[in-house]
């Protein structure tokens, strides 16, 4: 295994890292329900299951 013969400085390896952060979640409106949500995900309107505008399941109770 390859191992660095010197020490690196704190300040090299947190110049490596910049590129690892948190990215906020893309929020969407529904158009048919007018519901916010998450982007490319299923979301519960009344007690139904939308997903791309279109109900999927009706009298769906989530499981939280």
């Amino acid at each position: 295994m390859a191992h660095p013969k010197r020490r690196h400085s704190t300040t090299r390896r947190d110049k490596r890292r910049t590129h690892y952060k948190a990215t906020a979640v893309t929020l969407s409106t529904d158009a048919s329900t007018g519901e916010v949500h998450e982007r490319h995900h299923a979301h519960v309107f009344e007690g139904n299951l939308y997903y791309k505008g279109k109900m999927m399941i009706e009298g769906y109770a989530s499981a939280a």
